[in-house]
């Protein structure tokens, strides 16, 4: 076994800040300018003027944003800030940020600290740089970023370093979107606006204002931070690209839901209260399925607030993780062999009164506002299906979609016994009242008796309803909430247009036209509901006689979003223009290219460097063994078995020569296919594909060759000794 590289002292001493007795609620949120903070700060006209415009969705004048800045600023003085910095979402799926002091020249000769209201509102880094997908080229590059109001700055440290970061949106020098938040903010406000116009049309109109809401589960594994720098392909890559599967991996079932290890939870406790500090809701801690493999669940909050806050845990795990020598690894199939890491988007729409439109309540049947809600998400997900899959494709997630322990890439949705009966009823002209909520007694005076939930949970499931939201699970650990959430949005808002406008046509009473409305949308839409196994090959020859998609690679899933049906939906809603659209399928093809480039090549580097030369030695070692033995002993023994392993071995090694000159042939081809598409397929069926094979001839040899001569740490190693 390696021997590790010992973590320094001062990363095992936790020094402890807060007194033993101070409760969460004592400091949550204190490094975030919210609403409270903005109250105290800012004058009291000012405030209300300020808090009016963020709820109205008013247009923000210059000497509010003025007041704002200088409140902001002295707050974040305070703090110990030196810096200010709009922090945007581009479209590399990550973060960024460009760091301004507060200084400006003071008559004296001296500087004094300054932040104006137009400093706050716009900003402008270089854009050259970030994916634009064809909208600007490299030598245009002017961009900007907006402040977007509806989300709080926040303090962030770093070393001992402290700014004040604002949630902006960014855009390019001609206004088109270069961002993540953008198309989600212009979603909410089609969701808005069409939500209130169905709500209309079933005379409810106590709603002022809808939004989105979410709560994205986050999955995450550890490793120590030394196996990390001893692995090229996890420093490149973020997994392992080579590895054979120890033998034992999860399949005793007893990591999920286990006890937490002492360094991991110290890891957890330090990791919340950075988040508690920045006002993140992280609620749930604990054991994922495979080893070394976690969660984080927030409670759920709006949309918005909800995919920044989620940027802000990735950035958080893997600096908390850090200091405590550990590693975190987001990508979706950081091991082969085990589960990968997905995130699960609970989502619902609700409004300025508290109201969630997904909560049945305890009579769904008769509930009409969750009815036409609950008709508007089957509607568009049957109708839009490739497009919410396309969203959630990377070659990361590529791995887990459909590999049993993740939902398949055939979008489908799970809705329970209860509202299943419902909706049959429904279809078959019945109402049926729901019964009261039957009760589980265990037997013991011990034991409480427990209430039992209208509806089981269908794990295998894409998208499923669970109570008062749905969850949607096909999301990859290692990417942005916004666009899934963006879509799911948009196409809820088509379906409320669509089924506002049948409903009016109907000339009915109100409850009525909404039950005929329903039957003629499971007419037509009834099979994208399914409440089997999800991963079993019956579904997918069910799923064909369907109809329903069912693209299981990135290339192919892409596809949807350059079609007639994905220009038509997100131009009629102003949430793409055509041309921010075709940017965006262009950036994830250009992305899952060159992640897939990034790995072949890893592959073939660690490979030829470092596998080989220990394949080498180790066969050099055998023949020798061989050699001296049989010069000794003679015919005396029978060497044979001895021979075979070096032949094994000498074979596997001339295989492996033989993959990887196909390899790099394969790499070196590709740079004479130009157009993205069918680049993008040639990775995936071709490049892929050979990857696989060498990485086959490499885990075979890992289990033959001397363990100390192995040049890199195994799985075993990496998953169980922490």
């Amino acid at each position: 076994m390696r021997k590790l590289n010992p973590v320094l002292a001062t990363e095992r001493e936790y020094i402890v800040e807060r007194g033993k007795d101070q409760r969460i609620s004592e400091y949550y949120g204190e490094d975030t300018f919210n609403i409270s903070v903005a109250k105290a700060k800012l004058p009291k006209e000012v405030f209300k003027k300020f808090t009016n415009i963020i709820n109205d969705r008013r247009v923000l004048d210059i000497d509010t944003a003025n007041s704002v800045a200088h409140a902001m600023k002295e707050w974040a003085l305070e703090k110990g800030a030196t810096h200010f910095a709009h922090w945007f979402q581009p479209m590399t799926g990550l973060t960024a940020e460009k760091h301004d002091a507060f200084i400006e020249h003071a008559p004296d000769g001296k500087v004094i600290e300054r932040f104006s209201g137009k400093q706050l509102v716009q900003g402008e880094p270089d854009a050259s740089s970030f994916p634009s997908g064809g909208i600007r080229a490299t030598f245009e590059a002017r961009g900007y970023t907006a402040w977007d109001m509806s989300s709080p700055a926040f303090i962030r440290r770093n070393g001992i370093a402290t700014t004040l970061t604002i949630p902006t949106a960014f855009i390019s020098y001609t206004g088109e979107a270069l961002d993540k938040k953008t198309p989600l903010l212009r979603s909410i406000a089609a969701v808005n606006k069409s939500g209130l116009k169905a709500l209309k049309s079933i005379n409810k109109n106590d709603s002022k204002r809808l939004t989105s809401n979410g709560g994205p589960e986050q999955e995450y594994f550890l490793i120590d931070q030394d196996y990390f720098y001893k692995r090229q392909d996890l420093v490149l890559s973020g997994r392992t690209l080579m590895g054979a599967a120890p033998a034992k991996g999860q399949q005793l079932d007893d990591q999920y839901f286990g006890a937490i290890k002492e360094r991991v939870q110290s890891f957890m406790h330090d990791l919340e209260e950075e988040l508690f500090k920045l006002g993140i809701p992280a609620k749930t801690r604990h054991n994922e399925v495979a080893p070394s493999q976690f969660e984080l669940a927030p409670i759920y909050e709006e949309g918005n607030v909800a995919a920044d806050h989620n940027q802000i845990i990735m950035e958080t795990i893997k600096m908390t993780a850090k200091s405590h020598g550990l590693a975190a690894l987001l990508n979706e199939k950081p091991f082969a062999g085990l589960n990968g890491s997905g995130k699960h988007l609970n989502w619902s729409i609700s409004d300025d009164q508290g109201f969630n439109f997904f909560n049945p309540g305890n009579n769904p049947a008769t509930n009409i506002p969750f009815l036409l809600f609950l008709a508007g998400v089957i509607k568009g997900v049957h109708k839009n299906g490739d497009i919410i899959r396309a969203t959630v494709a990377s070659a990361g997630n590529d791995h887990r979609l459909g590999a049993n322990e993740a939902p398949p890439a055939i979008l489908s949705i799970f809705l329970g016994d209860q509202l299943s009966q419902i909706l049959d009823d429904i279809e078959q002209g019945k109402i049926t009242k729901t019964e009261d909520a039957e009760k589980i007694n265990l037997g013991s005076h011990n034991l409480a008796v427990l209430d039992k939930d209208a509806t089981d949970r269908n794990r295998t499931s894409p998208f499923a309803f669970t109570g008062n939201k749905f969850e949607f699970r096909a999301l990859g650990s290692a990417q942005s909430i916004s666009t899934p959430a963006t879509v799911l949005n948009l196409v809820l808002a088509e379906a409320l247009d669509e089924i506002a406008d049948m409903i009016d046509a109907k000339n009915l009473d109100t409850d009525e036209a909404v039950y005929s409305v329903i039957r003629d949308i499971l007419k037509e839409s009834k099979s994208v509901l399914f409440s089997g196994d999800n991963y079993s090959e019956d579904w997918e020859v069910e799923a064909a006689k369907r109809g329903l998609p069912n693209n299981k690679t990135t290339p192919e899933a892409l596809r949807a979003l350059d079609s007639d049906k994905a220009r038509a939906i997100f131009k009629k809603y102003d949430v793409l223009s055509h041309v921010e659209l075709k940017s965006r399928y262009f950036i994830k093809l250009e992305r899952y290219v060159s992640d897939i480039e990034i790995e072949a090549k890893t592959v073939c580097n660690m490979a030829r460097t470092s596998i080989i030369p220990a394949c080498l030695k180790y066969q050099e070692g055998l023949a020798a063994s061989i050699s001296s033995t049989e010069s000794i002993l003679g015919d005396s023994m029978d060497l044979s078995a001895q021979i075979c392993g070096l032949k094994f071995v000498a074979e596997n090694i001339n295989s492996l020569y033989s993959r990887l000159k196909e390899l790099g042939e394969l790499i070196e081809k590709s740079s004479n296919i130009h157009e993205e598409q069918e680049r993008a397929d040639y990775f995936c069926f071709k490049v892929k594909a050979k990857m696989n094979e060498t990485r086959e001839i490499i885990d075979t040899l890992e289990t033959v060759v001397d363990d100390e001569l192995w040049p890199i740490p195994k799985f075993w190693e990496m998953l169980f000794i922490n």
